[in-house]
């Protein structure tokens, strides 16, 4: 354990000696009142305090003893990542704070395998409850955990509400005040587990039961039980929802707290009974007794002509009766009267009405306060260790009881709760004045006596065997006679009146007597000076379950003495642990008067004070200061290879310390002035940025170059990896083709023989080889007539093939066929059938549409008549539906002189037409036959019958569409086979017998004329058509 009034550096110091930066010294203050510059001042002390908390730092070390001030609001700054950051660290490398006093107290247990105890306390609404319920968070959350350690944290934590409903109150203080001082011992066993824990209970404040001052409640659990009872619960209690109703809660006058949920707290409370483990039936007693209480408060007396005491309500005794399971005669009783033993016999005197009020009161403080003696032991039984196989189980015990505390009014239980701390505070001081007087004697370091103020005095004048004030009380209840409150007075001025820390009313100053009553005596303790006033066995055949157990019935048959008030006071004072860490809570009210209570509780200020005059304001052990401050010097840094103190010498001279700042120990340097240590740190601070600089840069260049190692290694194993899968795949494929051409060129070798072993990879490349060729060169249309060459063995499948394909393309194109393409087709069909290879101008007809008319586009422009009015005029000649209507150029008989003329096809005749006048009409059974020659002119004959005498011949005509036009004759006559290609002349008839000729000749253009033989000539060109 470091020494409590010594700030030590350690080694691996993570520089948490502010809370942000040494900088922000003047702004958050010091985190060690130790580090005070003007250690004198207690307004140094206060503004220290004062400053911290203005920044939200509730937390200040006195050393190693924790200074808490109550902020009164909620701060995030017990999260689990607060737990997290406090967890396995040295106490002085991060801010102040309870999680390090709980961690430092932990893992001290741990490593040095030696029970711990931690002290809270201050006066009424200074954190002292909230202090332990964090202490308990920390280990529940940072400890080891399995499922049996899980239930022990789990009744470990649900035990705060529980004592809290039955231990705490509303004061003028505080709304949440304890009541009694607990001592709560924690188990862990080997692992750093908590396993177990056990709980003491110090001095309740049983008159609250019965009295409170104004502004004051009654314990929680009252309040709880009305507000948040079930409705058949308070039926069975016979209780009702007004908390006004009963003596015992309108004392106060403040039934209700703006800042507690009563309804909610009784919620809680019933869950955490249930956790903890009580039954339904133990509840049920135990809020049996707690009604009970109530009515004995709601109890009232009148008085008998004789003057003795009775009970004017039978309601009351009635519900008692039931709930406490006692007779109503016994209990009626037992209030009004007292029994007296004399001689061996037993007499029942009366109580008068004062009396029998004081005996009630009397009763209903003792239930409650030892139902709360039982409700702790029920709680410690659910939190027993019970494996006595490990018996290497260490304990944190956390001590939490109110401070000194001064009221206007102090009765007894305020004098037993500052003569409390008033042992507490001997033993402290005695632990810190040894442990460092053994430090600086290991150390060799020159002792001086440290003036401070030593209790021990008053904890004499209060507990001196025969002549402590304690031994004085016990005298006087016990002798013969009349024992009053002024009677013990009186015997304390006779007996302790001259001593300097003892005054009463008769033994004062005129000043000092008009502050003080003359039922009142003073004691002038370290903390300050307090006025006391010396104004100030029934449940044992109860049937309630509880009560059998708080009042033992061999109390009614033992002869021994009931414990003096001595005996209970030393029994309550006397089992106090040794604090190993201390934590004093204070609100935040930055007077004089209020701080100077926390500094008076452990005098720790003038002490250390004292220590600074000594030369021992900061210790640090050699090697931690080496290797903190090394790099300040540059013969330490960056290794001190020589004996330590040699390197502190060498790192204190170049430090420019002067002989009277520090001292040198055996083990340890010890710096005199905190400016010597912050300006220490000041420089290393700035040596730090240096140095982070170059480490900066350092790891930069390493990480960097590390990096390129990496990448480079990595790419070269890539690179070495890829270059042999490549190469690993070229040999594959090499393989695979030399495979491939050997099979080819054995197949090639035995292609003319049957399928064979040798041969079979060959035909089936040959045959696959011939399908991907005609896949890729497949004919695309009807009029394409290629095909590739099979191979032989393919010859019989590639002439189906060509079928199918031929079949499959046919009937593709078919199908798109349209009505009107079809009949082109058919047409097209006809003139290949009767000119194809015939006539010369045929191929350049091919490409052309055959169309219905050809008036539209060819009519002469000498025509008198628009086209539209020619066709219409068609009609008009009841001529039927034509199907074909074309230019044409008719030669006459005699002269052949040209005429042009319009050739209509209807359906049952060809029409030649002139200017819309009808000029000769053949119809199709009459039409002999059709003559042209095979040249590429247009001229063409009709022949027509010699008998018939409508017709005068054979005509004579020329068109320059002649394919067209024959093949639109032919199929609307069905004369195709009637068609006549000649070669050379084609002759004709003429009217009255005749016959004409017409020669046709090859030449350079087309000319038709007479010839001079009378024949009619036809010169072709090989471009007509």
């Amino acid at each position: 354990m470091t020494s409590p009034c010594v700030f030590q550096v350690v080694p691996n110091d993570r520089g948490g000696m502010m809370e942000s930066a040494l900088t922000a010294r003047d702004r958050v203050g010091v985190q060690d009142f130790v580090l005070l510059e003007n250690y004198t001042s207690e307004a140094a002390f206060i503004e220290n305090l004062r400053k911290r908390f203005k920044e939200n730092l509730i937390y200040t070390y006195i050393s190693s003893v924790l200074v808490s001030v109550n902020p009164y609001k909620d701060l995030e700054i017990y999260t689990k990542n607060h737990m997290e950051r406090y967890r396995g660290v040295n106490f002085y490398e991060v801010s102040p704070h309870i999680y390090a006093t709980s961690d430092n107290s932990y893992r001290s247990m741990r490593t040095e395998r030696r029970d711990q105890c931690i002290l809270i306390s201050g006066e009424s609404g200074a954190g002292k409850t909230e202090a332990s319920k964090k202490i308990l968070q920390y280990y529940a959350v940072t400890c080891p955990a399995s499922d049996q350690v899980q239930t022990v944290k789990d009744r470990l934590l649900q035990s705060n509400p529980v004592l809290e409903a039955f231990g705490n109150a509303k004061t003028l203080r505080n709304d949440n005040s304890s009541r009694f001082g607990k001592y709560m011992d924690i188990q862990f066993d080997f692992k750093g587990a908590p396993v177990g824990g056990h709980i003491i209970n110090y001095l309740l404040e049983k008159s609250r039961v019965v009295h409170q001052n104004h502004g004051e409640r009654n314990f929680h659990i009252f309040y709880q039980l009305i507000e948040g009872g079930e409705e058949d619960l308070l039926r069975r209690l016979g209780l009702e929802r007004n908390p006004q109703h009963y003596q015992y809660l309108v004392k106060g006058n403040c039934p209700k707290v703006s800042s507690i949920n009563d309804r909610s707290d009784w919620k809680q409370v019933r869950k955490a009974l249930t956790v903890i483990g009580f039954s339904e039936d133990e509840v049920e007693e135990l809020m049996n007794i707690i009604s009970s209480v109530l009515h004995l408060g709601n109890m009232q007396y009148g008085g008998d002509d004789g003057g003795s005491a009775c009970i004017t309500s039978d309601t009351q005794i009635k519900y008692l009766s039931r709930l406490l399971g006692v007779s109503g005669t016994v209990l009626t009783e037992a209030l009004t009267h007292r029994k007296i033993i004399a001689k061996g016999e037993e007499l029942m005197s009366p109580l008068n009405i004062e009396q029998a009020s004081a005996a009630r009161d009397a009763l209903s403080k003792a239930v409650y306060g030892r139902t709360f003696t039982w409700l702790v032991n029920k709680i410690n039984g659910s939190l027993a260790y019970t494996d006595e196989s490990n018996k290497n189980s260490s304990v944190i015990g956390l001590l939490d009881i109110y401070g000194f505390e001064v009221f206007q009014y102090n009765s007894f239980e305020q004098f037993c709760i500052n003569y409390c701390n008033e042992k507490l505070q001997q033993l402290f001081i005695e632990l810190t004045l040894k442990s460092e007087q053994e430090e600086y004697e290991a150390e060799g370091i020159t002792w001086e006596p440290v003036q401070y103020f030593n209790n021990k005095i008053i904890c004499d004048l209060v507990e001196e065997k025969f002549k402590g004030i304690i031994s004085i009380l016990d005298e006087e209840c016990l002798r013969p006679g009349d024992a009053s409150d002024i009677t013990f007075l009186e015997k304390l001025e006779d007996t302790v009146g001259s001593h300097p820390h003892f005054v009463t009313h008769k033994l004062a100053d005129t000043k000092t007597r008009k502050l003080m009553g003359r039922e009142e005596f003073r004691l002038l303790h370290y903390a300050g000076d307090v006025n006391y006033n010396v104004n100030g066995e029934v449940m044992c055949m109860s049937e309630n379950k509880i009560l059998t157990q708080c009042f033992d019935r061999e109390e009614l048959t033992d002869k021994k003495r009931p414990d003096t008030v001595r005996c209970v006071v030393l029994s309550h004072v006397s089992p106090l642990p040794n604090p190993t860490i201390v934590v004093p809570c204070a609100k935040a009210e930055f007077t004089k008067l209020h701080v100077t209570k926390i500094l008076d509780y452990s005098e720790l200020l003038h002490f250390n004070c004292s220590q600074v005059k000594l030369c021992v304001c900061v210790c640090v052990f050699v090697c931690a200061l080496v290797f903190r401050y090394k790099s300040l010097c540059p013969d330490t840094w960056p290794n001190w290879q020589g004996k330590l103190p040699e390197g502190v010498s060498t790192l204190v001279k170049h430090l420019g310390y002067k002989p009277e700042e520090y001292k040198m120990g055996r083990s340890k340097i010890f710096i005199r002035f905190p400016k010597t240590l912050f300006a220490t740190e000041d420089a290393l601070e700035t040596r730090k940025q240096s140095l982070a600089t170059k480490l900066q840069a350092g790891w930069k260049g390493y990480t960097q170059k590390t990096k390129y190692q990496k990448l480079r290694r990595s790419a070269i194993r890539i690179e070495a990896w890829w270059r042999g899968i490549l190469a690993r795949r070229r040999a594959q494929r090499r393989r695979k083709a030399s495979d491939t051409i050997r099979r080819f060129i054995r197949g090639f070798i035995y292609r003319h023989q049957e399928r064979c072993p040798q041969n079979e990879y060959f035909l089936d490349y040959v045959r696959y080889a011939f399908l991907m060729n005609l896949h890729r060169n497949a004919p695309k249309n009807v009029l394409d007539k290629s095909w590739p060459t099979p191979p032989p063995a393919l010859t019989e499948a590639s002439e189906h093939l060509r079928k199918m394909c031929m079949q499959n393309m046919v009937w593709t194109y078919c199908k798109k066929i349209s009505p009107e393409w079809k009949h082109q087709m058919e047409q097209k069909t006809v003139a290949s059938e009767l000119f194809k290879d015939k006539k010369d101008n045929y191929p350049q007809s091919v490409p052309k549409l055959f169309v219905s008319t050809r008036l539209s586009t060819q009519t002469p422009t000498t025509l008198s008549l628009p086209i539209q009015f020619l066709l219409s005029f068609y009609d008009l000649l009841c001529i039927p539906s034509r199907s074909y209507a074309v230019p044409v150029t008719k030669y006459d008989r005699n002269g052949y002189r040209a005429r042009p003329r319009q050739l209509l096809l209807t359906g049952d005749s060809i029409v030649i037409v002139e200017e819309g006048k009808m000029k000769q009409r053949i119809e199709y059974g009459a039409l002999k036959g059709i003559s042209v020659s095979s040249l590429s002119d247009g001229v063409f004959v009709l022949h027509v019958p010699s008998t018939d005498n409508k017709q005068k011949g054979d005509v004579v005509l020329q068109s320059d569409h002649v394919i067209e036009t024959l093949t639109k004759v032919a199929i609307c006559g069905e004369k195709a086979d009637n068609v006549n290609i000649n070669q050379g002349s084609i002759t004709f008839a003429l009217s009255q017998g005749k016959e004409g000729v017409i020669d046709f000749t090859p030449g350079s253009e087309l000319l038709v004329a007479k010839a001079k033989n009378g024949h009619l000539a036809v010169v072709s060109t090989q471009t007509s058509g």
